[in-house]
């Protein structure tokens, strides 16, 4: 059997853009021969997937899986919404939606577990679907909303099958009130947050670095006014309060009637039903949040395969 050096597997790495790992098992595999190395990458999805990993992946679906008491959502990248409307893509989402909400919400994690319905993981049915599908994916992020009593609403926007889409939205709401009364109020109050896309349920959960680039922007503004200092403080207090009653979401105006704040919602809504209701957390997960999309030169792309 060949000696299989690190000067190996480099090579192999480098013409096939696959993992070290899988380079070494290859070149295991075919007794130290590049060439037959690289065919066997190839067959086995590992060479397409690895060339594909550097493309960006902006598109996707958010999918859901739960009940009302427990719901879990994930995001799945794909780089076009032509994939994100397969059906083979929107499968593995939704299983992975599964698998997130047997296993929780580390990536590494899910990404080990067992695929549903197999014996293969999800990361080695992800690379499959790479191969095949014949673009990058990834499984970027997940969360888990649950409730010991009340419920967990949600809210689907931009539904392209069931339980998912570009926008999802989960609400737990706790109570003694029943499931007929909470679920109602909980997704107009998922709309409400896909719609207002608030930054924190209250404004002790605020991103103190958020709250002070915002009074630093506030502050440059108001001092180009040439005002004395003592009044732009006044000003800043005046718009900082403006600024918690549009990103927090207890002081938001609800979107639906357009004139009561959220808080003020909830607290009709448990008066109406007799017993306290809290909205006790919330997820809003929408595709592609916080990537950057790449904007493709189509005509510098052709010419540098031209010249390749």
């Amino acid at each position: 059997m060949a000696q299989i050096t690190a000067a190996l597997v480099k090579s192999l790495r480098d013409q096939s853009g696959a993992g070290m790992m899988d380079c070494k098992k290859a070149l295991a595999e075919t007794d130290g021969d590049v060439a037959a190395a690289v065919d066997w990458l190839r067959t086995k999805g590992l060479a397409a997937a690895a060339k594909k990993s550097g493309r960006v992946a902006v598109e996707g679906l958010v999918a859901l899986k739960g009940d009302a008491k427990k719901a879990a959502v994930v995001e799945v990248n794909s780089e076009t919404d032509f994939v994100a409307r397969n059906e083979k893509f929107q499968k593995f989402v939704s299983d992975v939606a599964t698998v997130v909400f047997d296993n929780g919400t580390d990536i590494e994690t899910v990404k080990a577990a067992t695929y549903p319905g197999g014996s293969k993981s999800v990361a080695d049915v992800l690379t499959d679907n790479i191969a095949t599908i014949g673009e990058n994916m990834s499984i970027r992020r997940a969360a888990v909303v649950e409730v010991e009593e009340g419920v967990v609403a949600s809210y689907i926007h931009s539904a392209v099958s069931d339980n998912m889409g570009k926008i999802v939205v989960l609400v737990g709401l706790k109570s003694s009130a029943s499931a007929d009364v909470l679920l109602p109020l909980g997704k107009q109050l998922a709309m409400h947050i896909a719609a207002a896309n608030p930054a924190s349920l209250t404004e002790e959960e605020l991103d103190p670095e958020l709250v002070e680039r915002e009074k630093q922007v506030q502050m440059d503004k108001a001092r180009e006014s040439g005002k004395p200092e003592e009044i732009i403080e006044k000003m800043i207090v005046g718009r900082m309060r403006k600024y918690l009653e549009e990103v927090v979401l207890l002081h938001q105006i609800f979107v639906i009637d357009g004139e009561t704040k959220i808080s003020k919602v909830i607290e009709a809504a448990a008066k109406a039903a007799g017993t306290s209701i809290e909205l006790v957390s919330y997820v809003r997960m929408e595709i592609g949040e916080g990537l950057e999309k790449k904007e493709e030169d189509f005509a510098a792309e052709v010419a540098a395969v031209a010249g390749s």
